[in-house]
């Protein structure tokens, strides 16, 4: 795998190889998320989950969340890869979440990216101390919240009001992985799985963990991808007999698009390698991430945890509308709705290159036309003396 690497880096072939990736990948139905009743139901229109693979709400008139269990049977993985939460279904996803027992929910964007709402805040704050939902009738309390310089950790009481029944489970929070970006580093990645995977979240003894970006496809691909991957490393005693491109083909027949640019998908091969070095017995290597990751230090001022609110998207399609990087040209999603996930609108921007390349450049004709506007609306002032002359013109005609 060290080698695969090293050949496709210095050839340059990322891009080619995720390009390879996305066009082999399965193409599965996803008709009951077209449903005119479900439509607002999910915070991008080219975003769906597959038919078969979607999870299912029980104790509901309508049993539809855009959400999808990926399920990896050799690793003896099970994920529910979702979005992040709208504001309409935060109810929904409490609710899949008592019925599906999971143990730990697995966040990795902040609320507010860019300017943008890309998740309801749907848990509650310290300030709030805890949150009723009405429509699905769950109660969230926050019972501790420990902040680390790029992640936090809460732990949270679910009550389901209608039973009085009560279950704790842990809120694990990447607040500063960047949309369509990858991590700082793989130490600090890994250092964040690692104190998932000590909860005992992952395991197979209880529900699937519930994964979400604001797609529920790039970066909760590229954790679940380096998470399962690592598990059969350790499984198999063979760090080379893992395939990481056929492993992430498998995972998407589950849902689709997931790891959603070639950067990912090169951070997601560094996170294994390195990650391989604990699975082999190097006892030493978490102490290390820890210490690269600086997670004691105080979180930096521009990636604080989100627990602001913020307006509502104002948009129909509760999301950017432009095809994102993995789909801008004639991927998936693309082809089907010309649209994008997460990805920069005419009014919105994200955080992939031509998305920023389309706002600089915005700003720039802005700041043009600020410029350029007073210098046409402006008069030049006039001197006193000047005046004095204008004045005894107009007295002489």
């Amino acid at each position: 795998m060290d080698q695969d690497f090293v050949d496709i880096d210095s050839e340059g072939r990322w891009q080619n190889l995720y390009v390879e990736i996305r066009n082999q990948s399965h193409e599965c139905p996803y008709k009951v998320a077209k449903y005119p009743e479900n439509r607002n139901r999910n915070r991008y229109r080219d975003v769906s989950p597959f038919d078969h693979s979607r999870v299912k709400l029980e104790n509901t008139e309508n049993d539809y969340i855009n959400a999808s269990l990926v399920m990896m049977e050799e690793a003896q993985r099970s994920y529910i890869l979702t979005q992040g939460p709208l504001r309409n279904t935060c109810g929904h996803f409490w609710l899949m979440i008592w019925e599906q027992k999971t143990k730990a929910i697995v966040m990795l964007n902040r609320v507010i990216e860019k300017g943008s709402e890309k998740c309801a805040q749907y848990w509650p704050t310290q300030e709030e101390h805890d949150t009723t939902f009405r429509d699905t009738r769950f109660k969230v309390t926050l019972v501790s919240e420990d902040v680390k310089s790029y992640y936090t950790t809460r732990v949270l009481e679910l009550q389901n009001i209608t039973t009085g029944e009560t279950r704790q489970l842990y809120h694990f929070h990447y607040t500063t992985w960047p949309d369509f970006g990858v991590p700082e580093s793989p130490a600090s990645f890994l250092n964040f799985l690692f104190k998932v995977r000590e909860s005992d979240a992952l395991g197979s003894d209880c529900g699937p963990a519930v994964v979400h970006c604001s797609a529920g496809i790039g970066r909760s691909g590229t954790f679940s991808l380096v998470d399962t991957c690592l598990v059969l490393m350790e499984k198999r005693k063979d760090p080379a007999s893992v395939d990481i491109k056929k492993i992430l083909l498998d995972m998407r027949q589950y849902r689709m698009g997931l790891i959603q640019t070639a950067d990912q998908l090169r951070f997601s091969y560094m996170a294994v390698m390195e990650g391989a070095k604990c699975t082999v017995g190097d006892s030493s290597v978490q102490k290390r991430w820890k210490e690269l990751s600086r997670e004691d230090h105080e979180p930096t001022s521009d990636s604080p945890p989100p627990a602001q609110a913020s307006k509502t998207p104002s948009d129909k399609h509760n999301g950017c509308q432009l095809s994102c990087s993995e789909e801008r040209a004639d991927g998936e999603a693309g082809k089907r709705t010309g649209t994008g996930t997460d990805a920069p609108s005419k009014e919105q921007e994200s955080d992939g290159a031509m998305g920023n390349g389309r706002k600089r450049q915005r700003d720039e004709r802005l700041s043009n036309s600020t410029q350029k506007t007073p210098q046409k609306q402006t008069k030049p002032r006039l001197g006193d003396s000047e005046k004095k002359r204008k004045r005894a013109r107009t007295s002489d005609a």
